[in-house]
């Protein structure tokens, strides 16, 4: 399962960004958004990089003024933390990778006043790119985020808004990412800070879980940032099978 999670992030970073093949690493790049979580590369399954392919891989991160960072599941190249902690790098975090199998979701409650929908308007992809970036701590979105999501949506990936349902106020959302191999990623689950703690984020996961079977898709899996995530995506279903490392050169 982690091989084919890996497999799935390289082959949906290679169609959402630019990529290079620097020795053992497949480097990704968007064009026009230096945001580290959308330039990162990914090492070989069982990789050793060399002193040389380090280097190249640092230095084209560089000329490009971006922070030299990894993603990858860290069973699958146990070699390489080491060989970038001696170069300088540093651990941003560990987090767990979590599946939910069919037939093992639980479905969470809605809050009162909130409903769940699916975008049917370039309003409500507006929406839903706002909401993530304030979530986030961005509250300027990238102008070419709306299409970016309404792109993925035509290619099969999936949406949710979480708004109030008296007046359309939006309060939360999150995606699907676009399925390869019947695999998709549950990310970008955000909510506004003045809605946290009413069980919003929990709402959508099981909605975006539910979205998810429903396409024909057999594995959606996630990232859980911090130990109350991890809790949230636990009662909607998930389990833990491994972790994903997160690791920069300052």
């Amino acid at each position: 399962m982690n091989s084919r999670i890996q497999s799935y992030l390289r082959i949906a970073a290679s169609h959402q960004r630019d990529t290079e093949q620097i020795g053992s690493f497949l480097a990704t790049f968007t064009p026009g958004n230096d945001n580290p979580f959308l330039n990162y590369a990914i090492p070989d399954d069982y990789a050793i990089p060399s002193a040389a392919d380090l280097r190249t891989l640092v230095a084209t991160y560089e000329k490009r003024s971006l922070k030299p960072r990894l993603e990858y599941v860290a069973q699958l190249a146990p070699a390489v933390e080491g060989v970038l902690l001696d170069a300088g790098f540093r651990v941003e975090g560990h987090l767990p990778l979590m599946v939910c199998a069919s037939g093992a979701e639980q479905i969470l409650p809605i809050p009162p006043g909130i409903e769940l929908v699916l975008p049917v308007s370039d309003a409500d992809l507006l929406s839903i790119v706002t909401v993530q970036y304030e979530a986030y701590g961005d509250f300027a979105p990238d102008p070419k985020a709306v299409t970016r999501l309404g792109n993925s949506l035509t290619a099969g990936g999936i949406a949710v808004l979480a708004r109030i349902a008296a007046t359309g106020e939006p309060v939360g959302a999150g995606v699907c990412s676009v399925p390869t191999n019947q695999t998709t990623e549950i990310a970008g689950i955000g909510v506004r800070a003045a809605f946290r703690r009413r069980g919003v984020a929990g709402a959508l996961t099981t909605r975006l879980v539910k979205e998810a079977f429903a396409a024909g898709i057999s594995v959606p899996f996630l990232m859980a940032a911090h130990e109350a995530e991890a809790r949230i995506y636990t009662r909607v279903g998930f389990s833990v099978i491994g972790e994903i490392l997160h690791i920069s050169r300052p």
